[in-house]
């Protein structure tokens, strides 16, 4: 098989791949087409008995199956996704790890002699990577991987769209994108860019082998693309504008594996039996298959039919099957799709049927009725109300609050769901519950603020009157928030009054305390070292007599503060910015500088401020092993860190942290970074510069260089 396959973690949801520790992840962008859309996934088909589904539908109206076993060379899994692959592919015990009803991919070479490999797959996985019941996942996968320097930008148009991706580590581009990742959720796989299948050109020679897209181990044209792009090109954009530099890398040749749906499997829907006091009666099917197929229940001796053919239309499949004896406990019923080959079975449990008749709730008694039977007349199951209990012909009292439908289960097995729809009074707004708070203590010519946002319930009206202290004259005593201007020391208490639909509330009161005036006292708090990239926490609580906080930047980096008007505001310190790749970068300058910030405090009585310093937590780079070899053209740098915060560290060529950048590495959890990439080429330069997002700088330190 040309295809190489090979057993890969699965990502959960979209992702995109993090390749070799130590490396950066790349970024990638998927970019819609200009043409739009035109095919996708369209169906998916019965659940087969390993509990994946028999197979899924396109838009072109192709059903691919999928490839579990080992015997077919056109449509095979991996022996070693098989636990015994010299015995029988078998549900559970010998059933592989992973599979395909697409396996679809392309290999080029770029004009810079690196490999590119795509992958288009719609796989079938087990979540945990074991087989267990309940795991089964099936999920559209798109995955571009080359070899690129890092921060260079391509865009690769392939048949199911287009991708921007950033290389942005030492293995280059990188991406995996996988959707339907929920287990049982196949439908999931619909909303992938995966679909509609790709198949051999039938215009091109030689034809794809009867029955399937093609033949994996033949490199061929194909058919298929929703956007009419059936090929791959790999683009290198400019890192900045996005405008394209070069076209590096173009086919039109793909393996492709799929193998067309003979079969059309069945799915059991429902079964269900109604029968009188005598225990005779009849059995309900209902099925779902392809249209036009033969389908049959199997006899069943222990409920007293023979086998006979389904009813069908459009896909939809109906029985009706006499009942004549007592249904025993657990009884099943099986359908055969006998128009497959070999025949399709499923079974279901039979259930009886729950009418519910009345479903009644009282608001004003706060009791809830409910009536419901069961089609099982001969031994009357027992029936429960979920949430509630047994029904037993007596209301549930002490209903709140219902939910919005009812479920009334059998001990048969059957459940009904039927809405909820009350009676009795109309709920009235309730009396309000005031609530009232003031600025206090306060100052002589301050704004006193009397607050009566926290009262609970509807309000139509705020009274604010005041009941004792030096007289002041209210602004706004009618509105929830009202405010005065005190010009003499004391206590002032005020009364707040709300009334709204429900009633009127008990009034409330509060106090201020006013003091004379003095001059406000700033106090911005102690100077700060923090390490770059994180938050900061200004406090200038410890001010006195302050009526209101002001804070701006003096000087270093420009930071953003957040509640630059409150006591305690933040901001985050800027990382240190990084030399741009490739460079050289002639205008770079490192700035370490601290942040210094001003408050200023103010009240009737004056103006004050204060500074405080905020310095970067000092950070060294040692442990170096610098070496460039010539007849690879490859470096190989390490280095640690006194500071592990996950910081990036930016290579330099020459003795300043102007020139070209070698390569940019993350500090691992070890507090280590290491770059090993292939050029830039130093000719006679022996030195490089380092420079960390954190602050850090070292200039000038010697390379080994060997052959």
């Amino acid at each position: 098989m040309k295809k190489l396959l090979a057993r890969l973690p699965v990502a959960l949801g979209v992702a995109v791949a993090v390749v070799a520790p130590l490396a950066s992840t790349a970024i990638a962008v998927p970019v819609a087409p200009t043409a739009p859309r035109a095919g996708k996934l369209t169906q998916v088909g019965p659940i087969a008995e390993h509990g994946f589904p028999a197979w899924f539908r396109d838009s072109n109206n192709v059903r691919l199956e999928a490839c579990t076993t080992l015997e077919d060379p056109l449509c095979a899994t991996l022996p070693d996704e098989v636990p015994n692959p010299d015995q029988p592919v078998s549900y559970p015990d010998n059933f592989p790890g992973e599979f395909f009803y697409q396996l679809a991919g392309a290999e080029l070479t770029l004009t810079n002699g690196v490999d590119a490999t795509i992958g288009m797959d719609l796989e079938g996985a087990w979540a945990a990577e074991e087989v267990r019941e309940g795991d089964q996942m099936v999920f559209g996968r798109i995955r571009i991987r080359f070899d690129a320097p890092a921060g260079e930008r391509y865009r690769i148009t392939h048949p199911y769209g287009i991708d921007d991706i950033v290389a942005d580590d030492k293995k280059g581009v990188n991406m995996t994108e996988d959707i339907g990742t929920t287990p049982g959720g196949f439908g999931q796989a619909l909303t992938s860019r995966v679909g509609p299948f790709l198949k051999w050109d039938p215009a091109v020679a030689p034809a794809a082998p009867a029955g399937y897209t093609g033949d994996p181990g033949v490199d061929h044209k194909v058919v298929g693309s929703p956007y009419n792009t059936n090929f791959v090109r790999i683009e290198r954009l400019d890192p900045v504008t996005g405008s394209v530099l070069s076209e590096v890398g173009f086919t039109d040749l793909f393996s492709v594996q799929g193998r067309y749906a003979t079969n059309s499997g069945v799915d059991l829907d429902q079964a269900t039996y109604s029968v009188g006091p005598d225990g005779t009666g009849a059995v309900e099917v209902f099925a779902t298959s392809e249209p036009d197929q033969v389908i049959e229940i199997a006899g069943n001796d222990a409920l007293g039919f023979r086998g006979a053919r389904l009813r069908g239309a459009n896909g939809r499949y109906y029985g009706r099957f006499p009942v004549t004896g007592p249904v025993p406990a657990g009884a099943t019923v099986e359908v055969i799709n006998q128009s497959d080959q070999p025949a399709t079975h499923k079974k279901r449990a039979l259930v009886d049927v729950v009418r519910i008749e009345n479903v009644a709730y009282d608001a004003d008694a706060q009791t809830l009725s409910v009536a419901a039977s069961s089609s099982d007349r001969a031994t009357r199951p027992a029936l429960s109300v979920t949430g509630f209990g047994p029904l037993t012909g007596s209301p549930f009292t002490g209903v709140v609050a219902p939910p919005a439908t009812i479920t009334v289960t059998s001990a048969a097995g059957g459940t009904a769901t039927a809405p909820l729809i009350g009676s009795g009074g109309t709920f009235q707004p309730t009396a309000p519950v005031a609530a009232a708070t003031a600025d206090t203590p306060a100052i002589i010519g301050q704004t006193v603020r009397l607050d009566g946002r926290a009262t609970v319930g509807e309000v139509d009206t705020y009274a604010w009157t005041q009941v004792s202290g030096p007289q002041v004259t209210l602004t706004n005593p009618a509105a929830a928030l009202a405010t005065f201007v005190p010009t003499t020391p004391g206590a002032y208490v005020f009364s707040l009054a709300v009334q709204g639909p429900g009633g009127t509330a008990v009034p409330v009161t509060v106090t201020v305390n006013v003091t004379a005036s003095t001059v406000p006292l700033a106090n911005a708090g102690t100077d700060l070292t923090v390490v770059r990239g994180r938050t900061v926490a200004l406090d200038g609580s410890r001010s006195s007599a302050a009526e209101s906080y002001s804070w701006r930047q003096v000087s270093g980096p420009a930071v953003t503060l957040t509640n630059a008007t409150s006591a305690r505001p933040g901001f985050v310190y800027p990382v240190q910015a990084l030399p741009a790749a490739p460079g050289p970068n002639a205008t770079y300058v490192a700035n370490n500088d601290p942040v210094v910030l001003e408050l200023t405090v103010r009240n009737p009585a004056g103006v004050a401020t204060d500074q405080v310093i905020v310095r970067p937590q000092a950070e060294t780079l040692s442990n170096f092993a610098f070496r460039y070899r010539t007849g690879t053209n490859e470096w190989r740098l390490s280095g640690a860190s006194n500071i592990n915060a996950g910081q990036r560290v930016t290579v330099v060529l020459g003795s300043t942290l102007t020139g070209r950048v070698i390569g940019t590495a993350t500090v691992d959890a070890t507090s280590a970074f290491r770059v090993r990439v292939t050029g830039p080429v130093p000719g006679t330069i022996r030195t490089i510069s380092l420079v960390s997002s954190t602050g850090a700088q070292q200039l000038a330190l010697p390379v080994t260089v060997t052959n």
